[in-house]
């Protein structure tokens, strides 16, 4: 597909390949300082034409156009059912018999120490312990859902249950990396930038990708990582513990140019990337630093409406309630609804869901998350959305149904649970098994590659074509694996 990337040396204007010498990079660093303060001259004199115009300086445009833009909209590779994705990453991995996947039994074997069988080259923990949470069948569906959730419970027949996710490691950092990249080490791109480069985005003023995280997880900027993709297909971290839309985005807004004279500044310094460009010839890391940079300045206005919650009615923000996590739900719907490909909203900084000591602690982050998940569910259905955006719920494992200490889970990782909603799934619907007590994912296994697999096939594309070259390979997602979830399709 795309060829590898070639260290070239610095063009000196007589043809790629050619150096600088010392006195002409001075000599051609000055000419640059003199030609943009030109710039702003006769940007401010009103001389300098083109798309530097006041006029042609409108909001949500694209007002200066690069000759290959990364990230305008691409074809699926076969009709789509999904065009978007927010991913709900309850970072630190929920419990799945605490939450989606109850197990009775548990009672039965409270006390037991747990079977031989799943427990060989494992940390010896605690005894089966059941779950202090009650739960019943719940909608039409009837499908068996804990106490904790009773306001996504109530949307359980729009979403997907999941019950026999499994992944290859207990810990934390490999097990996030593999659930966000496909790969235990923090060498390949991310999910969010394998769906923007495959398939662009729908709205050129903002990035195809965002992330709102109120500081960073475990292993951090990696999970949302473009590696060796262009890196305008990175994810754009929000921290969004403050809200204010003025500084929402770290150093987005000039406070020192107006916007003409930005326009006038940007379109000269472009020009000059052009030529630069066509003396190289093809080059992704320059065509994304172009494309970059006419992001970042029109950014500065349609980012700051974006995020603007108080453009929203007081029943809306009611519906979603407080806190960082409600806030960013309800952002993640604002984001998507005006053409962002991919919004991953983290539950919080660090690792919050790993509750080693007591896992009483579940109905606290249950508390701060159940109702804004339930109201975006709700209102992306009332806006004719859901339909074809696809949101995911889970972590990066679940959580021994045995106890560590007296109250607390440990790590798990041969089985636990996730769902979809929305993005043509079918809703109301539980896919696999875990045993009787949890241990392992037992029917319809479905491994991290299989998720990965499905989320793209969702979107119109198949994970075996999306590649990239590099380094001498063709890399993929799901690297050599993965098989669609035909089953759970609408």
């Amino acid at each position: 597909m795309q060829a590898d990337h070639d260290r070239r040396a610095v063009d000196g204007g007589i043809g790629p390949g050619a150096f600088l010498t010392r006195r002409a990079m001075f000599c051609r660093i000055g000419g640059g300082f003199g030609a943009l303060g030109l710039g702003s001259v006769l940007a401010d004199a009103g001389l300098l034409g083109g798309a530097g115009s006041a006029q042609a300086a409108t909001p949500g445009r694209t007002e200066a156009a690069v000759p290959s833009n990364p990230l305008a909209p691409k074809p699926p590779h076969f009709p789509a059912r999904a065009r978007r994705v927010i991913f709900l990453f309850m970072n630190g991995g929920p419990s799945h018999v605490d939450t989606f996947d109850p197990k009775p039994a548990l009672e039965k074997y409270a006390g037991q120490d747990p079977p031989a069988s799943v427990m060989t080259g494992r940390r010896k923990r605690g005894k089966m312990m059941p779950s202090p949470f009650s739960a019943r069948p719940r909608g039409q569906s009837g499908i068996a859902v804990s106490e904790l959730f009773p306001h996504v419970s109530a949307c359980i027949d729009d979403i997907c249950v999941i019950r026999s996710m499994y992944t290859d490691n207990p810990n934390h950092e490999p097990s996030l990396l593999m659930m966000n990249s496909g790969n235990m080490q923090p060498i390949r791109p991310s999910l969010g930038s394998w769906l923007t480069f495959g398939l662009g985005t729908e709205n050129q003023n903002l990035p195809g990708f965002v992330v709102l995280c109120p500081g960073k997880p475990v292993v951090g900027p990696q999970l949302w990582s473009n590696s060796f993709l262009p890196g305008i297909y990175q994810g754009t971290h929000i921290r969004n513990n403050s809200i204010d839309p003025d500084r929402i985005i770290r150093d987005v807004t000039n406070r020192h140019l107006s916007r003409p004279a930005q326009r006038a500044q940007i379109d000269l310094l472009q020009a000059l990337n052009h030529e630069h460009l066509n003396a190289r010839g093809p080059d992704e890391a320059l065509e994304s630093r172009i494309a970059s940079l006419e992001m970042a300045f029109r950014m500065q206005f349609e980012a700051r409406e974006a995020f603007d919650l108080a453009r929203e009615s007081a029943a809306t923000r009611e519906l979603y309630g407080s806190g960082e996590f409600a806030n960013a739900c309800l952002i993640a719907r604002r984001l998507v609804e005006r053409g962002v490909r991919v919004v991953q909203v983290y539950y919080g900084n660090d690792q919050p869901w790993d509750d080693h000591a007591d896992i009483n602690k579940h109905r606290d982050h249950a508390q701060k998350s159940d109702r804004p998940i339930a109201a975006l569910v709700k209102d992306l259905k009332a806006r004719g959305l859901l339909e074809d955006t696809l949101i995911l719920w889970g972590g990066e494992f679940g959580r021994t149904p045995y106890s560590e200490g007296a109250k607390g889970r440990d790590h798990h990782s041969l089985g636990f649970s996730m769902w979809l909603a929305g993005g043509g799934v079918k809703g109301g619907y539980v896919h696999g098994a875990t045993d009787e007590l949890g241990m392992q994912a037992v029917e319809n296994r479905m491994h991290v590659h299989d998720l990965h697999a499905t989320i793209l096939h969702l979107m119109g594309l198949d994970h075996e074509r999306l590649t990239y070259r590099y380094s001498g390979r063709d890399f993929r997602l799901t690297d050599v694996s993965g098989h669609v979830a035909r089953e759970i399709l609408a």
